[in-house]
């Protein structure tokens, strides 16, 4: 087949931080497919089709893609971030395990992006510079009981915490409910970052204890991060450090 697919992280707003390799895959590409705002991200030019289409038709703009590459097209999928974290490649290969078997033999890329969490915990300092976990609060794809169990899991385990789509319109009041399990596991001291539209004209970082922490501070374009019991803030005039020593308690 003459057709490939590259699934391609856009990074998380910045034009500067999207890869060189991204950017060169995109200069070849026939066809850019995605999710609305993603896709507006691309500039037009002659012999490129852009495809964007709503957030909830992952599968349906997979299955598009891998036809596309079938048929002999350059293809990017392209997704923010870095697309296999809570993105578009584990949606690529769900359409091409249960699709033709001739998808099997393209030629398929998955080209990794700066994703949210790294991007916030940077801006802040290095709050995930222990062990973390990432857990998407959105219940959309899974159900509220089981995003309750991994966070108390991960509390026990004493992580920090990267939470993806934390709080939308259609979900005003899920992470109010984290929020309070978090309270009640954590007490209220515990450090919680929120960090909107990170590299982007809109960024803002707040940095507040747990029970100071309310539902509004988070939309959609909010990456949260929830320290560890060892998290530290060290004030300093051109802003506060939020960072996670690298040693534990008993290290050698």
């Amino acid at each position: 087949m003459s057709g490939w697919l590259a699934i391609a992280g856009l990074g998380p707003g910045d034009a500067a931080l999207v890869t060189p390799e991204v950017t060169e895959v995109l200069a070849q590409a026939t066809d850019v497919i995605g999710y609305i705002p993603y896709v507006a991200r691309i500039a037009p030019r002659e012999g490129l089709v852009l495809h964007a289409s709503d957030n909830r038709v992952e599968l349906d703009r997979a299955a598009l893609a891998l036809q596309l590459a079938a048929d002999g097209r350059r293809v990017v999928v392209v997704s923010s971030g870095d697309p296999g974290v809570f993105a578009m490649a584990a949606a690529v290969f769900e359409a091409l395990e249960a699709g033709p078997e001739a998808w099997r033999d393209l030629d398929i890329r998955v080209l990794p992006g700066i994703t949210a969490m790294l991007a916030a915990s940077a801006r802040a300092g290095a709050p995930l510079g222990h062990d973390f976990c990432a857990i998407n609060l959105s219940d959309n794809l899974k159900p509220l009981s089981l995003i309750e169990k991994r966070l108390r899991l991960a509390v026990e385990a004493d992580f920090a915490m990267a939470f993806y789509n934390p709080r939308s319109k259609a979900r005003p009041h899920g992470f109010t409910r984290v929020l309070e399990l978090l309270r009640e596991l954590c007490g209220p001291d515990r450090l919680i970052l929120f960090a909107r539209a990170v590299s982007t004209p809109e960024e803002a970082l707040q940095i507040v204890p747990l029970g100071e922490a309310k539902p509004e501070m988070a939309d959609m374009r909010t990456m949260v991060i929830l320290g560890s019991s060892t998290t530290r803030r060290v004030e300093r005039p051109a802003g506060p450090i939020l960072y996670t020593p690298r040693f534990a308690e008993g290290a050698a």
